[in-house]
């Protein structure tokens, strides 16, 4: 992988010589800065949000043999296509079973290669951008700079934290590796140039194998290619030109992984209609996303594992008219600034393309905006922090900047470090467990029914029912329309022996949600003890239909089927049951039974 950046005809100035350690010194200590912020997560174990679906409950991934491979190479489970990513998750089985330890190792291991990259990415540009820099050594310790403000900062434990959402942390590996193969290709002489370029379009392949996140990196390259390459203008037909020779495969790429991303959400059923979203609350949704992760780079306090969507929609709670009139004003005066600091405004591009896929022209998941989607987008932001330390340093080496201006400066980045890095303990803190998980949300946004929820559901596995019910009626009240807190507030109901409460829980859920089989299935539980058996088989069909796997629908099924006289039918169900669990004893003894019946009845005169 490539380190500097030069042009074809430089050479790298005699200050290398001198300093021969520092290549290697700055991304150690880049390396060590991250895992030491970090190492709490190594305690955590995994949480009920996601991780359950994707890694607990779920055995399809486990293993790197032709099943698993084949598996993960076809699944849109969850409503991703991520098959890189579940080859880690697969290697991770084969290393430590379950150990959720293990686990988050990885995902760690992972975020300080992409700290170490980003470190020579920052070289590689805040060398371009200012060549007399490069490469000193103010440069490199600038570039460290940049990449531990990019890897220490507390948005980025939500990515690095969460195992479900390691596959952001992947597909940045891939992209980094893909911006220094195509920064490397500007700068190398032909045909070096073309085989460096061959090699960031297959490592682009791989990120949006890893996960699509970086589907708009085209166009961040485009940028590039202006500011700080200088190799094209913003004219539109020198961009149509650049595009053409440079970036078609990686259009290309990026096109298909889009369709691709859109179909798997489709198939999960996560894409929300204009009529739950419509275009103003999406323009909307926008702004307030530009707005927050800026702002949440520069105080990130107060940060949440989910920042829902609130129920009623009440975009004047979200601060709005802030957002909006941040954004524009920004937006002008970097525009107006374009020739004396070209940087800024290639930054601010650069984080608007990286944020637009997950700014709600898409919409999908219950939250308004995420920290994890900070982890790409506000790479920019450190890069420019970066050079303006560098920028202070240069000030004070020329004599235009007292030297005792460039220290305070240093001390008011080390100090800043310093924050971030104690911050962001604290942050992975969050994620040890489910409990203090939904706690926090709850602490930071108390009208949050998924953490309510989440909460309940926590009380109602512990048997804590009175706790569980309480949490539950919270997420229903807050949120009418959530199908799974209605389950589980049936659950708890049912539990306590209320059971013509928990009927209209169920029935709510799957008014809601018409495919939720758990729900169905309970519904036919409490609807055979009250003797309805036509409706109760109604809904246990359902429960099957939806989840052909269910060896517990089809044996309840079995049952009621075989107490009304249908024992062909019965059987059938009960052989089903047998077959997608062959261990099932209260089937087979089920079956033996009305398998017995079966042959008195053909004996019958």
């Amino acid at each position: 992988m490539p380190t500097d950046c030069h042009s074809a005809t430089s050479s790298p100035p005699p200050a290398l010589a001198r300093n021969e350690h520092l290549p290697w010194l700055i991304p150690l200590l880049v390396v060590l800065a991250t895992v030491v912020s970090f190492l709490p997560i190594l305690h955590n174990g995994f949480v009920d949000w996601d991780d359950p679906r994707l890694l607990t409950d779920n055995p399809d991934y486990r293993g790197l043999g032709w099943s698993q491979l084949r598996w993960m190479f076809t699944t849109f489970h969850m409503g991703h296509y991520q098959p890189l990513t579940w080859l880690t998750y697969g290697l991770d089985y084969v290393l430590w079973g379950m150990d959720p330890f293990g686990y988050h190792l990885t995902s760690l291991v992972v975020h300080a290669a992409n700290a170490v990259l980003f470190f020579q990415a920052s070289l590689c540009l805040l060398s371009l951008a200012a060549p007399s820099a490069a490469p000193r050594v103010d440069a490199r310790i600038a570039a460290g700079f940049a990449a531990l403000l990019f890897a220490i900062h507390p948005l980025r434990v939500e990515s690095v934290a969460w195992a479900t959402e390691r596959r952001a942390v992947v597909a940045a590996f891939f992209l980094l590796s893909t911006l220094l193969c195509y920064l490397r290709a500007a700068t190398a002489r032909r045909p070096a140039g073309i085989w460096w370029l061959g090699a960031g379009v297959a490592l682009y392949a791989a990120s949006l194998l890893s996960n699509a996140s970086g589907m708009t990196l085209p166009l961040v390259l485009l940028v590039l290619d202006v500011f700080p390459l200088r190799r094209t203008t913003g004219r539109p037909r020198e961009w149509f030109l650049s595009a053409s020779r440079r970036i078609a495969p990686f259009v290309v790429l990026a096109l298909t992984a889009a369709v691709v991303a859109l179909l798997a959400q489709g198939q999960a059923g996560a894409l929300r209609t204009l009529r739950e979203y419509d275009v103003p609350f999406r323009l909307a949704q926008t702004f307030i996303g530009l707005a927050f992760y800026l702002h949440k780079t520069l105080v990130p306090i107060s940060l949440s594992p989910l920042y829902e969507i609130p129920a009623d929609l009440d975009l004047a709670g979200q601060a709005l008219v802030p957002a909006v009139a941040a954004v524009v004003v920004l937006s002008v005066a970097l525009v107006w600034a374009r020739t004396a600091w070209p940087a800024g405004l290639a930054s601010w591009i650069c984080y608007v393309l990286l944020l637009a896929p997950v700014l709600g022209a898409a919409q999908s998941g219950p939250q308004l905006v995420a920290d994890r989607y900070s982890y790409l987008s506000c790479l920019g932001w450190a890069l420019l922090a970066g050079g303006g330390l560098l920028y202070c340093w240069r000030l004070g080496s020329s004599g235009a900047m007292g030297w005792t201006s460039v220290g305070g400066v240093t001390t008011i980045a080390s100090l800043v470090l310093l924050a971030l890095g104690i911050l962001t303990w604290r942050q992975t803190q969050v994620w040890h467990d489910s409990e203090t998980l939904w706690t926090h949300v709850l602490s930071v946004t108390p009208r949050s029914s998924l953490a309510e929820n989440g909460l309940g559901y926590l009380m109602l596995r512990r048997g804590d029912l009175t706790g569980a019910t309480r949490h539950l009626e919270n997420a229903t009240r807050l949120n009418p329309a959530l199908a799974e807190g209605h389950y589980s507030l049936g659950n708890a109901l049912a539990l306590q022996g209320r059971l013509d409460e928990a009927l209209r829980q169920y029935r709510e859920a799957v008014r809601i949600r018409p495919t939720y089989a758990e729900a169905h299935f309970n519904l036919g539980v409490i609807l055979a003890r009250a003797g309805q058996l036509d409706e109760a088989i109604a809904h246990y069909r359902e429960a099957a239909r939806l989840q052909p796997d269910d060896a517990e629908a089809r044996n309840a099924l079995g049952e009621i089927l075989f107490r009304q006289g249908h024992v062909d039918e019965a059987v059938r169900h009960y052989r089903d049951a047998v077959r997608i669990r062959p261990g099932y004893v209260e089937a087979q003894r089920n079956l033996a039974v009305a398998l017995d019946a079966q042959r008195h009845a053909g004996q019958a005169p």
